[in-house]
């Protein structure tokens, strides 16, 4: 349930070596959507130049048990001192990876766009120092321009920044911090093997309170080893007392090649099972919906106005740049992944200067492969699928498809239909709108999965359109 949930599916894609880069192609396949759908939808896409930027800072203290991001660990000491101004681990990652932003080429379909978005993820970038974190701005201004109103967000974990820090990077524009708190209680933080305790977390919500921070997220992690339901309340109570603009809910997923992938199987003791876990999804949903939080998407709540605008740009399947060890951008149609080793990645980025790399050549955009794509990160969203646009891109037939299979969902409550004034379509009028064949195209605007329970069978859901649209 819950697990596979946030499971995200991948379209049918294969990976390639080239210069020492990943290059994610899609395959060729059975097209069921209209032939010409993938350049139609193109067209519209391009429509839309990328304007948001993902960097990838990856330093952490240590990796926690269930990590399996590309990640650089540091060692326990100095997490804010001025140790950190001379480490050359970090100096000589930031080198690379301004050199790669400055060599990398604009698709000669978009214009050159300023960015309104920049996210620096990890990893844990607060352990970057503030003047090395200027320097990547600095670089993606110089080589995209950055808008004087960007939303621009750093991760940031307890105990490795102080007032000072918060301040400095405030000064260079950061104005949205996301927090990694993860849970409130000691002995889940020690299982989890984070480098931070309840103590630091409160003292990391009193800075950013104090700096006068408006735009901030905390991070949850449900489903942990020994995690009990009241545990869970207890995170969830004092992160709304803390009062953050944004709560970020993640269910465990244990990772092959991480401790917790040689410690636990999935679903048995002392992981909760997956009827506690989808309860835990639920007890989140009610309990931030009532603090007046909007679960805008299967994962994220905020308060009205705080949508993560550079996480929405994924949502919505809008083009993105990304830099950085491991980082994915999403350009064309296609998604470009870097390696993943430090040592790759510096060659990589040496032949990206030297004109060995492009990550579009030979590459083909699949019809089927994109709409695929839409309707996974459309059904993550309450804003759900845009049928009206899908229809336009793949196809009426495809349409009547989608619904056809959904209908059973639509009467069991786990699939909701909107027409364009956002009115739910009941399930009786679904049904005779549907016996009627176009009708059902003039008439339905979005498809969403309810809240909490539709999302809570999102995958099997979404497998059904999958279904349907790759038979």
């Amino acid at each position: 349930m819950l697990r596979s949930m946030l499971t995200v599916f991948p379209s049918k894609i294969k990976t390639r070596n080239y210069s020492n880069t990943i290059i994610i192609a899609i395959t060729n396949s059975p097209q069921p959507v209209r032939r010409n759908a993938s350049t139609e939808y193109m067209l519209l896409q391009q429509q839309h130049n990328p304007t948001s930027a993902y960097v990838h800072l990856p330093f952490c203290r240590k990796r926690c048990h269930y990590c399996d991001f590309p990640i650089v660990a540091l060692g326990l000491s100095s997490p804010h001192g001025d140790e950190d101004e001379d480490d050359p681990r970090i100096v000589n990652y930031i080198d690379y990876l301004c050199r790669e932003i400055k060599a990398t080429s604009v698709p000669s379909n978009y214009n050159k766009s300023p960015m309104e978005t920049v996210f620096f993820g990890g990893g844990t970038p607060s352990l970057v120092p503030p003047r090395l974190v200027s320097l990547v701005l600095e670089t993606l201004d110089a080589k995209f321009g950055v808008c004087t109103d960007a939303e621009i967000s750093i991760e940031m974990d307890p105990g490795t920044f102080d007032v000072e820090k918060l301040k400095d990077l405030m000064n260079l524009g950061v104005n949205r911090v996301s927090l990694g708190v993860q849970a409130f209680q000691e002995e889940l933080l020690k299982s989890c093997g984070r480098a931070h305790g309840v103590r630091e977390i409160h003292e990391a919500i009193d800075i950013v309170g104090s700096c006068g921070v408006e735009n901030w997220s905390v991070d949850l992690i449900s489903s942990l080893p020994h995690q009990k339901s009241h545990m869970w309340e207890e995170s969830l109570s004092l992160t709304i007392q803390a009062k953050p603009t944004h709560v970020s809910v993640y269910d465990l997923q244990v990772e092959q090649d991480t401790k917790f992938g040689s410690l636990y199987t999935a679903g048995e003791f002392p992981l909760p099972c997956e009827n506690q876990s989808a309860d835990f999804y639920r007890m989140a949903s009610e309990m931030l919906r009532d603090a007046g939080y909007e679960h805008y998407e299967i994962s994220s709540y905020c308060k009205s106005g705080y949508q993560c605008k550079h996480n929405y740009t994924y949502w919505i399947n809008k083009p993105f740049y990304a830099f950085g060890l491991g980082s994915a951008s999403y350009l064309n149609g296609l998604r470009f992944s870097r390696p993943r080793k430090l040592k790759d990645y510096k060659d990589y980025v040496q032949n990206l200067e030297n004109g060995l790399v492009n990550c579009f050549q030979d590459s083909k955009v699949d019809a089927q492969d994109i709409a695929m794509d839409v309707v996974m990160l459309s059904l993550r969203t309450a804003r759900g699928l845009d049928m009206k646009s899908f229809g336009k891109a793949f196809g009426s037939s495809t349409i009547l498809s989608v619904c056809e299979v959904y209908k059973p969902h639509i009467e069991s409550g786990h699939v909701v239909c909107l027409d364009e004034q956002r009115r739910e379509i009941a399930a009786e009028e679904f049904s005779s709108l549907l016996s009627e064949g176009n009708k059902i195209n003039e008439v339905l605007a979005y498809i969403r999965l309810s809240d909490p329970d539709g999302f809570l069978l999102s995958n099997e859901l979404i497998s059904l359109a999958f279904n349907v649209l790759a038979p």
